[in-house]
């Protein structure tokens, strides 16, 4: 649809079908801490209201709030690691969690 970014048609589609999550495969390790003084730290788990505020937004605000509204978790991870995709089906720890209760790690 060309009114929607690919986020967006992905986070409708993932609520569509019961998803668990919404996995964002990109190439870059997770979400970035725009406010640390080290360019490579990466959160592990952040809740979508600490994202925002931290301004680390790493999908399109549109989709990022659709997922928050509908308790949608997010998984922001490289795709180009070799293994990442496993491990984000199978809901091991790869890049950022994103989610309601995110505690900053």
């Amino acid at each position: 649809n060309p009114l929607f970014s690919t986020d967006t048609a992905a986070a409708l589609r993932a609520s569509e079908i019961h998803a668990e999550a919404v996995l964002k495969g990109t190439n870059v390790d997770g979400v970035y801490d725009c406010n640390s003084q080290d360019n490579n730290f990466t959160f592990k788990h952040i809740s979508f209201r600490e994202l925002v505020s931290r301004g680390a937004i790493s999908m399109d605000m549109t989709a990022l709030t659709f997922c928050e509204e509908n308790n949608l978790p997010v998984v922001v991870f490289n795709l180009l690691e070799p293994g990442n995709i496993s491990k984000a089906l199978c809901g091991e720890q790869v890049g950022t969690l994103i989610d309601q209760n995110g505690r900053i790690s």
